[in-house]
Parts: structure tokens; sequence; C-alpha cells
């Protein structure tokens, strides 16, 4: 990506460079104004990583506060070790350059899916939000608040598995942020969070006030909200009533605005999203468990089902939804068979 000088002509692109550390780059991956995601390739364990930079070039508070930002990502990010986290190698300074190598992922941002239109199931939508909690309830558990949980941080890499990425702004134990001047108004990370969509924030984060980890859980049910019915939960273009929408508006309940939705799903989401933080699940964990139970008994009830209807099994793809869209249908033509068989054997007599 490429940006414009004051003048209105286009700036030339900066040069790739050969090597930051002891990584050798091959190609950028993106740019934005803070800095530049690169594919770089160790040696020493010969495997590609990304490595993500801060501009070097940015004015000297600017400069200070995003490689502040940088080096926390790397500190709350790296004492984790989850399969839907994101994994942090390494994180230096070298000359100009302030760098943070990480895992590679290949596939694509969850905000992209959804911004292209795509359709999750229901099942989609319990698994991938389940992993996630599941992520989050072990960061929690070791002191880390993510505190920016959207789609545009949640990539899905094979067969949409997550991996939660970008703790820029968590709170974790010993974070560079916290060894700021305390006469730094606190407001200052809320604003940081601005810089960014605020469709997820809790309503605590839209007025300013102290969160700690159930506002992980308000964004994350925010964003099972928006995969369940295709929209998200408030809407306007105009920042300070959105920030009032969220703050003070409930959100709409997804069954109520698609009928399909499983009312379990719904609850779940609703659960996630009070505007009281003490009706909200008071740990990821316990919202983890809701979407297994769900997953769960929807298995054994498929499970009963082609047990039932074994007649109606098939080897094609295409009948199999068939039986789990019409359970309806399904349970009257086992009905009918049963009456059918108590018929031919009372002519049989």
């Amino acid at each position: 990506m490429t940006t414009e000088k004051p003048s209105g002509k286009q700036a030339t692109p900066a040069p790739l460079p050969s090597r930051i550390g002891r990584f050798h780059i091959t190609r950028e991956l993106g740019r934005g104004s803070l800095g530049a995601v690169y594919v770089g390739h160790d040696p020493v364990i010969d495997r590609d990583v990304a490595i993500k930079t801060f501009n070097p070039t940015s004015q000297s508070q600017s400069r200070r506060s995003g490689e502040q930002q940088l080096i926390n990502e790397a500190r709350a990010a790296g004492r984790l070790s989850h399969p839907h986290i994101v994994t942090i190698f390494e994180a230096s300074s070298e000359g100009p350059i302030t760098y943070m190598a990480m895992e590679l992922l290949h596939g694509r941002e969850l905000n992209k899916l959804l911004d292209d239109g795509h359709k999750f199931d229901y099942d989609e939508v319990a698994s991938i939000i389940w992993k996630l909690s599941d992520a989050l309830d072990y960061a929690h558990r070791h002191a880390v608040v993510h505190r920016d949980i959207k789609p545009a941080n949640i990539f899905l890499v094979d067969d949409h598995q997550p991996k939660l990425v970008d703790f820029g702004i968590a709170r974790a134990p010993n974070r560079v942020a916290e060894q700021l001047s305390i006469d730094e108004p606190p407001v200052t990370l809320f604003r940081n969070n601005l810089l960014g969509t605020p469709n997820y924030m809790s309503p605590e984060q839209a007025t300013g006030r102290e969160v700690d980890r159930r506002t992980d859980i308000y964004s994350l049910g925010a964003v099972m909200f928006e995969m369940l019915t295709g929209r998200k939960p408030f809407q306007s273009r105009d920042t300070d009533k959105l920030l009032h929408l969220i703050a003070h508006k409930a959100a709409d309940k997804p069954h109520e605005l698609d009928s399909a939705i499983p009312m379990i799903l719904s609850r779940i989401v609703t659960k996630a999203m009070s505007k009281q933080a003490d009706r909200r699940y008071q740990s990821a964990g316990a919202m983890t468990l809701d979407l297994k139970r769900y997953l769960i008994a929807g298995k054994r009830a498929r499970r009963k089902l082609r047990m039932a209807l074994p007649m109606l099994q098939t080897d094609d793809p295409d009948d199999a939804p068939i039986i789990r869209r019409t359970p309806f249908l399904a349970g009257c033509a086992l009905v009918a068979g049963v009456l059918l068989t108590l018929l031919l054997m009372q002519l049989q007599f």
C-alpha cells in the first residue's frame, strides 16, 4: 500500500529490507500508517515467519507510543501458548527498527469473509466461537485481557480454525504501557481503541470506564451476533451515536431477527452481550461450556435420527442437509413407516 505526500504526489513504495534481525525478508504482506508486515525466513529453525515492524519515521511521541504498543503485544501474546492464539517467537529492536516475529498464518481475516457476504452455518459459528472463548479463557487465566476482540483480529486458517491476533492494547502483567507517566489520563487507551471500529466495544469501553475480562466476553458475543445474523449489533455512521447505542440500548435477540437461528445460540449471544457486566458470563470458560453443550446435543440428535431412519441414510451429501433442516418431516416419515408396518402385520393375520 502507498501513501500520499502533502504535495499530492504519490509516494514511492518503501524499499524492501533484505534482513531484519536474523530473519531474511522475502516479501511484504501489508503496510499501514504504523508500520509494515513482512514474510521472513528464520535460517536457524528453517521456517517462514511474519515480521511485524514499527515505522521508524513517525514523530517522536507517536513513535514511542507505537513501539510500546508493539512490545506490549509481544509481551501479552508471547506469554500465551494456545492453539487458537497466534504464536509470538521474538521481539526486539535493531537500530531504528522495532520488530516482532510471529507465526505466519495462511487464510483470511473473519472481517473480510463477513464483508464478502460469507454465510456460516450454525454449527460452524458455535465451533469457531467456542474455540475463541476457550482461547480467551486461557488468556484470562494468565492475567491477559485482549480488549480489542473484533472480526479483524480473528484469523481463520485451515478448515475455519480460528486464531486470535493483535494483542497490541491488551492488559497484561508488566506491560510497557503501565510504565508510562502516572499523569497520563486513562482515556488515552480508549482513544487508541477508537482507531479501529467501535462496533464491538463493550458498554464500559464505550463510556471510558475500567474494563476487565468480561469486556472480551461482550465483544466475542458481538462477533457471534454478526456471524449468526449477517449484521452488526449496532449500526450508525455517527461515532457518538454508535457509542451511545452500545452503552445504553440492548441489542436485538438474534432469533427475533431470523427465526431459523437456534434459540440456544441466541440466548448465548444475549447473555454474553448483557449491558451489565455482572449479568454476562463471568468467565469465558462458562461461555465455552454452553457452546460445547449445544454442539454435543446437536451431534446426539443427528445420531439418533440416523439410527431411527436407516432407510433415509444416503452417501449423497446433497441429501443429508434435508434431514437436518426438516426434523418434523423426518419424524412424520418415521411414524408413517411404523403405521405401515403394523398395517401389513394385521393384513398377514
